[in-house]
């Protein structure tokens, strides 16, 4: 059975890395290091997180979706001068789980055009073959393109600054409700088999334990999923649930239904702010007392000479024709500036930070061989590896079998 979690250093940062193509600078596949010609391999995904893993990072995320990656966050573009295309973000993970040991793997999948049922087993899969290293960053999509490749629903042209409007209300309420229940369908069908469920006696001819494997029974508004997985309960009992969120719809889903929260924050009093909104969100779901970390995100360009990476930011973006900003804030400086920073955010309440290297593997490199470094001088981020699972790594226990504690109680 996977290790229970150590108490955590409550001065100790959380560090993770997020992957997308040749990096979240645009023309960063044109950069000489570079590997464009690699992008659809799978040496190349194990190779970064190969890196990921030597720089002792709690884990990595891999970027999906389900349209083809644009200039426009809401619909897609004709542009041939950026890296366009991707691997399935879970079939990559699970194909390198065996290659790495200790990181953690968490891949986005869009939840608004796919079944939990089927995820549900694809993470418990994932969790087996990593050995517990496992976590799923559930994504929603509004997108009227995507919601084109599946033919199921309709789905309105929205850009930014319809949310605030009633019918954008609305279109997020729906969609962030959605995953809501999404999520509780996952972490039921994941406890639908006990741990000891397996008997795997030849004596006996007896496999399995009928008894410990549960019909979930789960009726929603949006879901209907009687169960049980055909997938044994995950090694954490729980891959790890993580969501990104800007706002207040989607912070009410990290502290409603998720482990892990990933957000943007502009500056430390708005990062406070955010923490604070997700706490009232998670007590008011009566989760006062559980472990929700929530990580701050950063786009980062890194390098250890003064002005560097400033200025491979402006030639990346002379090739790219125009300025990189993002849905994040973007950081460029040296390791030591931005542990500066990141001390600096820790205070308003994050307990980790998800960085998006510009450039790859350059800035994943400064990452994992400068900031760690200046990190563990400064004797806030760990020196080994000091559990075996993504949830030990983050302090998480593992959660009780809801089906077998209830069929326990009714014993008594």
């Amino acid at each position: 059975m996977p290790q229970h979690p150590l108490r955590e250093n409550p001065s100790h940062l959380h560090l993770a890395v997020a992957l997308d193509g040749a990096g979240w600078h645009p023309a960063a596949w044109r950069e000489h290091d570079a590997r464009p010609d690699e992008l659809f391999t799978a040496r190349y995904w194990a190779d970064l997180v190969a890196e990921a893993e030597r720089g002792l990072l709690d884990f990595v995320t891999f970027e999906d979706s389900l349209s083809l990656q644009s200039a426009h966050p809401f619909e897609p573009d004709e542009r041939t001068d950026q890296v366009r295309g991707r691997l399935d973000a879970v079939l990559t993970a699970a194909r390198v789980a065996p290659l790495t040991h200790r990181i953690g793997l968490v891949p986005t999948a869009v939840v608004t055009h796919t079944e939990p049922f089927h995820l549900s087993k694809a993470i418990a899969t994932l969790d087996h073959v990593s050995n517990g290293r496992a976590g799923i960053r559930v994504k929603v999509s509004g997108r009227a393109d995507e919601a084109a490749h599946f033919g199921r629903r309709q789905a309105p042209r929205l850009g930014a600054e319809d949310f605030d409007s009633a019918s954008g209300q609305a279109v997020l309420q729906e969609l962030f409700g959605e995953a809501e229940e999404y999520v509780e369908v996952l972490r039921r069908l994941w406890d639908s088999w006990e741990d000891d469920a397996e008997i795997r006696d030849v004596a006996t001819g007896r496999f399995i334990d009928r008894a410990k494997l549960h019909y979930i029974d789960f009726e929603g508004s949006r879901f209907s999923v009687r169960g049980p997985s055909i997938t044994p309960r995950p090694p954490q009992g729980q891959p790890v649930v993580a969501a990104l969120a800007h706002r207040d719809e989607p912070y009410r889903l990290i502290g409603r239904s998720a482990d892990l929260g990933f957000v943007t924050p502009r500056d430390t009093g708005h990062a406070r702010q955010i923490v604070s909104e997700i706490r009232e969100a998670q007590a008011a779901a009566g989760r006062a007392d559980e472990t929700v970390h929530v990580f701050g995100d950063l786009v980062v360009f890194l390098d250890e000479d003064p002005g560097a990476a400033a200025e491979c930011k402006a030639r990346l973006d002379r090739k790219a024709g125009a300025t990189h900003t993002s849905d994040a804030g973007v950081f460029t400086g040296t390791p030591a500036e931005l542990a500066d920073l990141l001390q600096e955010w820790q205070q308003a309440g994050l307990s980790g930070f998800r960085l998006r290297p510009g450039a790859l593997p350059y800035d994943l490199e400064q990452i994992t061989r400068g900031l760690v470094p200046e990190l563990q001088r400064r004797g806030i981020f760990r020196a080994s590896y000091e559990a075996s699972t993504l949830r030990g790594l983050l302090g998480l226990p593992r959660p009780a079998n809801r089906y077998a504690a209830a069929a326990a109680a009714a014993l008594v």
